[in-house]
This record gives structure tokens, C-alpha cells and sequence, in this order.
């Protein structure tokens, strides 16, 4: 990394003359002065205009010719950058000064160009057009139907169902080869459509149609299990990790009925029957061999089941209007992961909502899933609820480490951070497990709280009364819904038939298997009379090998007496990785977690930041310890084992980052030190930074203890919206904040950016600066988490923030 700029106060005259500059008092007045000269000019201007009547478009032409000049000036810009890259011989900064936006095999090492992919899928797509046609038809179309039945609209079918002649594209593959099965390959397609699909429905006698549909994501394909017969494979598995990007145009009557809201119902229709059908933990399950079970490739365990404990939010933004401007907001939180959402309670009126929310998710895939906290204020029927920030925690993380607790600071919003708990949950076979699954309920007291899993597999059904109807005695259309406690699934329907095979697995979580149970209702769709039921007590499958029943057919009741569905039953409880449970607190203090409990009020919470900090000695540390990484957060674990750089490198010791051992107490400067952990998450896209603490801060006066706080800004242009800043701490030279920012940005972005750090005091009005560093992110591999002290710098002179 380059040496920061000479700022001495001295300019070169002659050979052997100086004339000092303006000392730093004399610069902040000089240019307080520019800056309220410059604002009074402007006025001034636009005043004598209006004085003299002259013509706004005087004052719309200089406008548009300094908006030209910006853009100028950029495009100047990228020139000199592209010129200086190639000057230097380096190939990858001319690829990322020229293109922002690159395909998923530039950024992604581990990730390959796919362009065989694409030319196989150009020759099998007009084939691929048929089974859409089909899929569309036999599975999308009903479940639209069902759901527009909610707002009392009849007649909904596809009519024309064309994807076009353009297929998706591959922008790469991940194969994966650690960490998996040995009877199975995973991989990873980063794959992008947006082709000329031509789709028509009717609705109620009115015809409308999508066009112009495109659909971003990423899709993992399991291959498994592996035979050694031919083809090799016995099987596939096809899903999206998360929700895909889907945009699309509705033409003809949704077009006309747009305002009536008919249009979003549609789309939001439309998406969610997508991501029912692709979308973890839903799956497109394909037999590719004889010798595999469907039952086998269907039936598969989650991973584990992640807990969530959204807590509580500070410091939102104001969303509301009151009479006296800007008031408060009516927030409340959307968690999402994959195609499974939870909404909590709305909480009026507050900008520091507490919501102490719980939701469990089964995790089928680790590694790659992400959970997605969306907060939104809400407003009345006649206005759209707005939007206060967004969230979002890897999976892998929280597995890794078993339990996490953070604030997190909110994207898309100009304050805020959300308070969260996460628990990493394994599955377990053992009866004796279910005993410390239900004592951790009890102890929290939360009724929400599951303590095992339960996977069913419907097979089929045999021998279903057929129907009285208008049709006679016609096979029934039928369908089942399947409950355990509050939550009910649906099978697809099968038409025309009285031996149904379902082939369809669910997965519940169950509160209390001792007292649950599970609950099926076969219907037929035509006549929409029930033709069949089953209740099964959970409790049954307690005192099974394995806690399982395997391909057992059951017999339905209020059905003829032939009647009976085939099933398979898989019980799991859950239990926390090394079977041990402890209380909130316990954990928190045996993690080193220093995040205040939400019932603290902000001084209690300072209090007990302190007393862990004595207990640990956090602030007499002398040197960074290796396992270090166990305190951090989890959106700083990599999707590999991270690790700690434990030795600086020649550009790093010019920004002064130094390991505690080899540096004075309070740094070279003699204004402190720092402690920070960077790290950049590729597959989120993210620059994440946590602010650890501040270390020995000077006291010139002991009457005046200094109340600092951390405020981040991006380089070079240290625009607004980069700007992050920390709680303050009151009357503290060793305060210690643990917070989370994150950044959004491509991985190209790094080479060209730079972190400024600075720390100011609050005593005053005017924050002055207590200490500041500069990071170059272009000399770090960011890879893996990247934590050090650095040495507070006297502050660079800049433009002070307006």
C-alpha cells in the first residue's frame, strides 16, 4: 500500500526559502468561510433573477451543462484507469475497469465458465419448451387456480405457453468435492433467463398474458445416489438456495385492471408458486434409473433446523408524519429463508421496536442458504408499507459456531440495526434427547418452540370411493391436506383416478411428539366431498427402531373398506450440537458475547459491557489469540474454515496495523489503537467490517473523559450514503462496541476502495477527531476473516461532512 501524503505545513518558494502554511485552526475557519460563501452566492443568484424577471431557462441551461460536466469528468476518469492498468500490465484490472458488472465465474474463483452448458442448452431447448408446457400446466395452473379461489375469482387456465426460442444462460459451475457424500455430486449453476416467452390465460372470460419474464439465481443440482450401473445416476434433485430475482410483464387484462391491484395479486401469485415448486426446502425431485427408489430420492433428512430469536430494532428511521414533521414508525420484521416466511407483530408508534419473536427453519442445504430479516413500517390499506432496512446472516456461519447473537446493522436504510439470536439444532435418533428438547421449552417458556421433526412420505392411495356426483360413478380428482398442530400442506391434485400416487414428502416441526397429532384428508376436488381420512398419534413412533415407520399402508376411515394410503414416517429430535442446553445468559457469557440482554436498560448494558470486559481482561490483551474467530460473528465464516492473519504485510504496516505484542500501548502516534475484523463475503456480495474496541485513548484532562464513538466512511468519494457510525460510549478511553457494518459491493470494487476509520469525541458540538486510519482493501485478503489492531494516525485533511 501507498504512504499517505506528506501534510506538512510547508510549501516550496525557493532554493532555500519556506512560507508556512495556514496552521489546522486556520484551515477549519478559512474553509467555513468558503463553504458559507459558497452557499450565499447560490442564494444570492437565484434571489437576482427572481429580482430582475429573467427566464428560468437562464438557470436550466447552466444546470444541464454541469450535470454534462459530471459525466464528463467520469468517463475521463475510467479512461485514465483503464490507460493506467494497461500501462501496468495488468490484465484483470483493465477486465474490471471497463465492465461493473461481470458474470459469476470473474469474481468467483471457485466457479467456471459454463459455455459447453450453454450450447447443450441452445439443442435441448425446443424439447425443454414441452416439459414447461406440461409442468405449467399440470402443476402451476391448479395451484393458481386454488389461490385466486381466496379472492373469489373462478375460470383461471393457461391457454398459450411458449418460452421462446432464447434459452437460459449459465454464467458458471461450482462443483463442489469436500464436505459431501460419497454417493453424490453437488454443484452450483449461476443461472440467468430472460427470453421471449409468450404465455396467455383467461380469468373469468377475460384474457390477459405475461411477456418479457426473466429469472436470476442460483440453482443446485444433486446428483444422487450414485450406481454402478448405467446411467451412473440414479437420480436428480433440482432446487434454487434462496428466492430467485424474478421480474415480468403482464399484458391484457391485468395490464387494464392495474389499478384495482389486480396486477400485483397476480405477481405475487405467480412467484409464490414458483418458489413453491423450486425453491428449499421444495424440490424437483427426477428418477433417472430403475434400481432407485423414488421413495429413497424423495425422503431425504434436513441438515438441521435453525432457531431464530428476533429480539428487537433501534434507532429505525421515521416513516411517519406528524404535525410537527417527521414522527415515528409502526415497524415489524419479515424473516425469510428459501421459500419460507414469518412475519412478526406490528408495534405502533416506536422507532426501538421489541418484538421477541421465535421461528424455526428445517436447513436441507448448509451451505449456501441465507436468512433474509426485511423490516417494514406499516401504514394504512390505502398506502404501500414502507421500507426500513433489510438483513441478511449466512447459514453456514451460525452451523458452524452453534449459536450467535448480534446486532446487525440494516441495508437500505440510513439508520438502524436489529438485534438477533441464532441456534444451530441437530437431528437426533435418540428417545433420550427428547426429554432435554422439552425441559429447554419449559425453561423459555416460548409455546413456539419446537422439539423434534417430523418428515412424512405419501406414496400413494389405493382404492378411493368414487364419485356420486353429476358425473355419476366417475373416478374422483383427489387431493389430500396433511396437518401437524397449527400448519396444514397440500398435495397436487391427481385427476381422473381412484389409485392416486402421490409421491410427495412434507416436513413439520412438532412441538411435543408425546401429545401431537398427525392429521390427512383426502378430498375430491370435483364434488369437494371428502372421500377418506387418517389420524395418527405421534406418539406411536416413539417406541419404533429408529424412531421410523417405513412403507406402511394405513386404512382411511369414513371411506370404503378397501381404502388406505401408504406412507413412510420419520421422527428426529432436536438437540444442540454436543447435546448440552444452557440458559440465554449462560451462553452469552460463555461465548464472550458482550451484546446487552434487551431487557437492560443502555446504562445497565454499558455496566455489563464492562464487568465482561474485567472478567475477560479485554482491555489489557497482548496479543491476538488463534482462537479469537470463536467471538465473532457469524456473517464473518467463510464458506471454509477461516483463519486469522497472524502476521502483517509490508503495505499493511503503513496504515499502522500491528499485532498488540510489538506495539506500544497506545500506538505510534499516541492517540490509541483500534481493533477491527474485515472480511468480504463473495456469494453475498458484501464487505463486512465489526468494530471490536478502542484501546487506550488519551486523557489530557481527567475532568474531561471523552465519549467517543466510530464513524465509517468508503474512499474515494466518502459519499453519505457510506457513511456508518457506532453507539457512543459516555466517559470512556477503552470503550468497546462489538457492531456490525456491512457494505454493498462487487468483488471488483475492493481493488479500487478504501476504508477511513475515524474516531471522534461527543463532548462538544463538533466531534473533533481523536484519531483516524486508512485501509486499503485492495492489500487484503479478505477471503478470511481478517482481525487487528491498528494505530490511530493524526486526522488526513479532507472536506469536513456537511
Amino acid at each position: 500500500m501507498s504512504e499517505l501524503p506528506d501534510k506538512k505545513p510547508i510549501d516550496q518558494v525557493g532554493e532555500n526559502q519556506v512560507v508556512s502554511k495556514p496552521t489546522g485552526a486556520q484551515t477549519s475557519i478559512l474553509h467555513l468561510v468558503y463553504t458559507f460563501g459558497k452557499h450565499l452566492s447560490k442564494v444570492a443568484i437565484v434571489y437576482l433573477f427572481g429580482y430582475f424577471n429573467i427566464s428560468p431557462a437562464w438557470l436550466l441551461g447552466p444546470l444541464v451543462l454541469s450535470v454534462l460536466r459530471e459525466e464528463w469528468k467520469k468517463e475521463k476518469q475510467l479512461k485514465r484507469n483503464i490507460a493506467k492498468a494497461a500501462a501496468l500490465s495488468n490484465e484483470k484490472d483493465v477486465i474490471l475497469a471497463r465492465v461493473d458488472d461481470l458474470p459469476a465465474w470473474v469474481f468467483f474463483p471457485d466457479i467456471e465458465r459454463a459455455e459447453w452448458v450453454n450450447r447443450i442448452l441452445s439443442q435441448v431447448w425446443p424439447n425443454v419448451n414441452h416439459y414447461a408446457k406440461d409442468i405449467i400446466k399440470d402443476k402451476i395452473e391448479p395451484a393458481v387456480q386454488e389461490s385466486l379461489l381466496m379472492y373469489n375469482m373462478k375460470g383461471f387456465s393457461f391457454q398459450k405457453m411458449r418460452l421462446g426460442s432464447i434459452p437460459p444462460r449459465v454464467g458458471g459451475v461450482k462443483v463442489y468435492d469436500k464436505h459431501i457424500a460419497r454417493d453424490e455430486i453437488i454443484m452450483d449453476l449461476d443461472i440467468f433467463y430472460a427470453g421471449d416467452c409468450d404465455i396467455s390465460f383467461t380469468l373469468s372470460g377475460l384474457s390477459g398474458g405475461i411477456k418479457d419474464f426473466q429469472i436470476h439465481g442460483m440453482v443446485r443440482i444433486v446428483l444422487k445416489p450414485l450406481i454402478r450401473t448405467m446411467p451412473l445416476i440414479g437420480g436428480l434433485q433440482i432446487y434454487f438456495l434462496n428466492n430467485p430475482t424474478m421480474d415480468f410483464n403482464l399484458v391484457g387484462v391485468a395490464d387494464l385492471l392495474d389499478m384495482p391491484g389486480l396486477s400485483d395479486m397476480l405477481r405475487r401469485i405467480i412467484v409464490e408458486q414458483v418458489s413453491a415448486m423450486m425453491v428449499l426446502p421444495n424440490k424437483l425431485s427426477i428418477v433417472l434409473s430403475n434400481d432407485v427408489s423414488t421413495h429413497n430420492l424423495k425422503f431425504p433428512e434436513p441438515q438441521g433446523v435453525l432457531r431464530v430469536h428476533l429480539i428487537e430494532a433501534k434507532e429505525l428511521m421515521k416513516k411517519d408524519i406528524s404535525m410537527l414533521g417527521k414522527g415515528k414508525s409502526d415497524p415489524y420484521a419479515i424473516i425469510t429463508l428459501g421459500a419460507e416466511s414469518y412475519r412478526t407483530k406490528t408495534i405502533d408508534n416506536t422507532v426501538d421496536p421489541k418484538w421477541d419473536y421465535w421461528c424455526e427453519f428445517p436447513i436441507d442445504a448448509i451451505s449456501g442458504q441465507i436468512l433474509n430479516l426485511r423490516l417494514m413500517d406499516e401504514d394504512d390499506l390505502s398506502k404501500k408499507d414502507s421500507n426500513l432496512g433489510k438483513a441478511s446472516v449466512e447459514v453456514f456461519g451460525v452451523s458452524e459456531k452453534g449459536q450467535t447473537d448480534a446486532w446487525v446493522t440494516l441495508e437500505e436504510a440510513k439508520t438502524g440495526m436489529v438485534h438477533v439470536r441464532m441456534s444451530w439444532l441437530e437431528l437426533s435418533d435418540n428417545i433420550e434427547d427428547l426429554k432435554t428438547a422439552i425441559a429447554e421449552t419449559q425453561m423459555l417458556r416460548v409455546t413456539t418452540m419446537s422439539t423434534a421433526v417430523l418428515m412424512v412420505y405419501v406414496d400413494s392411495a389405493s382404492h378411493l370411493p368414487r364419485s356420486g356426483g353429476k358425473s355419476g360413478n366417475a373416478p374422483p380428482d383427489p387431493v389430500f391436506h396433511i396437518s401437524v398442530g397449527k400448519v396444514t400442506k397440500q398435495s397436487p391434485i391427481i385427476y381422473r383416478t381412484e389409485h392416486p400416487v402421490f409421491e410427495k414428502e412434507f416436513t413439520f416441526l412438532v412441538n411435543n411428539p408425546e401429545t401431537d397429532t398427525m392429521h390427512i384428508k383426502f378430498t375430491d376436488t370435483k364434488t369437494q366431498t371428502e372421500i377418506g381420512k387418517l389420524s395418527y398419534n405421534l406418539s406411536n413412533l416413539l417406541d419404533k427402531p429408529g424412531l421410523e415407520l417405513q412403507h406402511q399402508p394405513l386404512q382411511l376411515k369414513t371411506s370404503v373398506p378397501d381404502s388406505k394410503v401408504q406412507l413412510s414416517l420419520r421422527l428426529r429430535v432436536l438437540r444442540h450440537p454436543g447435546g448440552t442446553i444452557k440458559d440465554e445468559d449462560e451462553i452469552s457469557l460463555y461465548k464472550g458475547e458482550i451484546n446487552p440482554s434487551p431487557q437492560l436498560s443502555r446504562g445497565a448494558s454499558i455496566k455489563k459491557q464492562d464487568s465482561i470486559s474485567a472478567l475477560k481482561k479485554q482491555d489489557s490483551v497482548s496479543t491476538i489469540s488463534t482462537k479469537s474467530e470463536d467471538n465473532l460473528p457469524d456473517t464473518f465464516k467463510s464458506s471454509e474454515e477461516s483463519q486469522i492473519m497472524t502476521s502483517p504485510s509490508p503495505a499493511m504496516e503503513t496504515v499502522h496495523r500491528r499485532q498488540p505484542s510489538t506495539t506500544s500501548s497506545v500506538g505510534d502516534s499516541s492517540l490509541g489503537k483500534i481493533q477491527l475484523t474485515l472480511r468480504y463475503s463473495v456469494q453475498r456480495q458484501r464487505l463486512i467490517i465489526l468494530v471490536h474496541k478502542i484501546g487506550n485513548l488519551p486523557l489530557k484532562d481527567p475532568s474531561n473523559i471523552p465519549d467517543p464513538y466510530v464513524k465509517l466512511y468508503l474512499l474515494p468519494e466518502r459519499s453519505k450514503d457510506s457513511k456508518r457510525k457506532t453507539e457512543t460510549v459516555k466517559d470512556n478511553c477503552n470503550p468497546v462496541y462489538d457492531e456490525t457494518f456491512e457494505y454493498v459491493m462487487s468483488q471488483g470494487e475492493l481493488s479500487t476502495r478504501q476504508l477511513e476509520v475515524t474516531v471522534l469525541t461527543q463532548k462538544t458540538w463538533k466531534s473533533p477527531v481523536m484519531g483516524q486510519v486508512i485501509i486499503n482493501l485492495a492489500e487484503l485478503d479478505l477471503s478470511t476473516a481478517v482481525t487487528a489492531w491498528y494505530d490511530l494516525q493524526p486526522e488526513t485533511l479532507k472536506e469536513k461532512d456537511q
